[in-house]
Order: C-alpha cells, then structure tokens, then sequence
C-alpha cells in the first residue's frame, strides 16, 4: 500500500515541475525580490509633495498679503455687482455667488492649514526626540569627565605639589646649615 501512494504522487509532482517550468518567469513568485505595486483605479501622489505644497498654500494664508487681496477681490466683486449695469451683474444682491466662493476658500484653507500643522507637529516630535538624545549624551559626557575629574584630584593627593616640594628643600637647607654649623652633632645624629 505504501508503494502505492508514492506511485500516486510522483506522477503528479512530475506534472506539477513540468507546468512550473512551463510557466512564464512573468508569473512565478520571486521571493528574493520585492513585489510589483497593482494598479489602481485611482490616482496615485505623492503625499511629500502635497504635504509641501499644504504648508505653503497655509503660510500664504496666514500673511498680510493674503488678506489684503482677499479684501481687493471682495471689494471688487460688491463694487461690481452693486454699480455695473442690470445684465453683467453675476451675483445680485444678497452675493449668494460670493458666499459660495467663500465658503469654498474657507473648506479647503480649513484642512490645508491642519495638514500644514500636522506636518509641523511631526518636525516638532523629531526635533524634541533629537534634544532629548542630545541632552542625554550631553549629560553622560559630563558625568563621565566629572568622574573623570574626581580621579584626577584623587591622584594628585599622592603627587608631590610644588608647595610640598619646596617645604621639603626648605627643610634640607636648614638641615645642611646646620650641619656646617654644628658638623659634630649632625655625625651624631647620623649614626
């Protein structure tokens, strides 16, 4: 029975290894390589770039100069509507088509202004992540050269100081006048 079951598959691992080979190298799975992105219906960007795009669109939008040409285009839309004759009025009192513009400007500059500030949430968190790491190391350093000091005071404890060194001469001086004055009591205190 055992001889059998082995009759059963080799045959069909043979067919299996022949339509392997028979594959396209387009279909076979390649493990050592990334796959392929599908496409999608739909469109692909690239949010590095709408990011830098939002974040100028909203630094433009917090400027003087902005307001400035926004109270220009409305000035000149009420001055339009109100004095220009009945059939090139576009929007006639109560500026319904204005409302709407603005609305318009207002829903888009509402979440560019967010991403923008998101993004710079984002900078803020890297930037405060990077101090961090640098206060850290920062702070290793110095105990390590505070430690590093101590050792230094430590060993200059058994070092002769210039100030022991001189009292030390000071004290040989005497120590030889002495001698000459007195050359019978230094022999004595040799022996």
């Amino acid at each position: 029975m055992g001889s059998d079951r082995g009759r059963e598959h080799g045959p069909s691992r043979e067919r299996a290894k022949e339509r392997s080979a028979a594959a396209p190298a387009a279909q076979r799975v390649r493990l050592d390589q990334p796959q392929q992105k599908r496409r999608r219906w739909l469109p692909e960007y690239d949010p590095e770039a709408f990011g830098r795009t939002s974040e100028e669109i909203a630094r433009f939008l917090g400027t003087g100069r902005f307001i400035v040409w926004m109270s220009v285009v409305i000035v000149l839309w009420v001055v339009w509507n109100t004095t220009a004759p009945g059939h090139l009025r576009f929007d006639r009192y109560p500026f319904i088509f204005l409302t709407l513009m603005l609305s318009l400007q207002a829903s888009y500059a509402a979440p560019l202004i967010l991403l923008a500030q998101n993004r710079q949430d984002d900078r803020d968190r890297v930037n405060l992540e990077q101090d961090r790491e640098q206060n850290e190391r920062s702070i290793a350093d110095t105990e390590y050269l505070t430690r590093e000091i101590a050792a230094l005071r430590m060993g200059l404890g058994e070092v002769a100081t210039r100030d022991w060194i001189r009292s030390e001469f000071q004290d040989l001086i005497k120590e030889l006048e002495q001698r000459r004055v007195f050359p019978e009591e230094s022999e004595e205190r040799d022996r």
